[in-house]
């Protein structure tokens, strides 16, 4: 139990020190200082409130109503003004933010929940990768230990489901205490929550982003937008990225089904209507013009998004060029020869002295003739 509980402890803590924008968000007051100034020695990991307190901060609520407030209107209201657009601009700054915020948030709670879960049914996490799909899991099987009781239809795919079933006939686990569970189903109503909660800020950021970035969304739509300005930190930090990690955005682990490792951008149509033996090179000339537009998103030029259509429709042209087949080899004639009999050649002793005649009929150089 000892070697659990160190065990639990180091992945939490881990987990609580992963926060991609902490040190810069714990030096400002921008209202997520106090949800990042962990005491790391002194915490108790084992109590959920501790770990996990981003839903019950003001800055995360304040957002969210705001979020609510602005999905409950129509596009067409916010569209018709560029004034609206500028007031919108900064709600989808902390969006991309909060985002960000949720994303470390889940993975903490991930790890509360498999911490504790594991004692239930530790195969359940090599099978079952997704921390939502884990949590959905976690909370419909509880403490049960004969999961032919329990449906997991529409949770999981039919193979995961089997695969579940079979490692809980030969698990070695047992069945958690009552504190333990009730703390386990109360994470995985945050995990849950919060999985909600994220969708709304991007169903939010796919409305606006139309209006925020045009040109990037004239190229990859909207939905792809959303998902790559929140990975990439900002529409700012999308610009001053390469074009090869943006390639990889969103990129999930490699198995035997998947021949390449892509991210958001395999979700675009121009990647979906492209051959499968061009995708690779349309996927990094779609990452290229990414980068490049989001440069002129990030900086309000060209707001109407012709650039972008205009890069988009060269992005086609250039994919049918590549479907072309290529010109076929042509067979050039010859002008017909007058008379074009066959020469008659000399062979023999003959021809094979005439190599010697030359050479003794030729002159030498520096060589005083007679």
């Amino acid at each position: 139990m000892v070697k659990e509980d160190r065990r639990r402890r180091s992945s939490l803590k881990s987990a609580m020190m992963m926060q991609p924008l902490q040190s810069s968000l714990c030096c400002g007051n921008d209202g997520w200082a106090d949800r990042f100034c962990y005491d790391m020695e002194n915490i108790n990991h084992d109590d959920l409130h501790c770990v996990s307190n981003l839903q019950i901060t003001q800055r995360f609520l304040d957002i969210m109503q705001k979020v609510e407030d602005a999905l409950e209107k129509k596009e067409a209201d916010l569209s018709n003004s560029s004034g609206i657009v500028l007031e919108d601009y900064r709600l989808v700054v902390d969006c991309t933010e909060l985002s960000i915020h949720i994303e470390n948030e889940s993975f903490i709670i991930h790890n509360f929940i498999r911490d504790n879960y594991w004692l239930k049914f530790p195969e359940l996490q090599s099978i079952v990768h997704h921390p939502i799909d884990y949590a959905r899991v976690v909370k419909k099987i509880g403490n049960e230990m004969d999961l032919t009781m329990v449906n997991l239809d529409g949770l999981l795919p039919s193979a995961s489901i089997v695969a579940v079933s079979i490692a809980a006939s030969t698990t070695s686990g047992k069945p958690l205490a009552e504190q333990v569970l009730q703390k386990t189903i109360e994470a995985c109503d945050r995990a849950l929550a919060l999985d909600l909660s994220k969708k709304k800020v991007l169903d939010f950021l796919e409305m606006r982003r139309g209006h925020i970035a045009p040109n990037l969304s004239a190229i990859v739509g909207s939905a792809v937008t959303a998902k790559l300005v929140v990975t990439a930190g900002g529409l700012s930090g999308l610009a001053d990225m390469p074009a090869c990690p943006i390639r990889l955005l969103g990129a999930k682990k490699t198995n035997a089904t998947s021949k390449f490792r892509l991210g958001y951008i395999e979700q675009t149509d121009i990647f979906k209507s492209t051959p499968p033996s061009l995708r690779m090179r349309a996927c990094m000339l779609l990452a290229a013009k990414s980068r490049l537009v989001a440069r002129f998103d990030s900086n309000r030029i060209d707001p109407t998004g012709n650039h972008g259509r205009a890069i988009r429709h060269g992005i086609l042209k250039k994919i049918a060029k590549w479907q072309e087949p290529p010109p076929a080899k042509c067979l050039k004639p010859l002008p017909p020869v007058p008379n074009c009999k066959p020469k008659k050649k000399e062979g023999g002793r003959r021809l094979r002295k005439i190599p010697i005649t030359k050479m003794a009929n030729g002159m030498q150089f520096g060589v005083i003739e007679g």
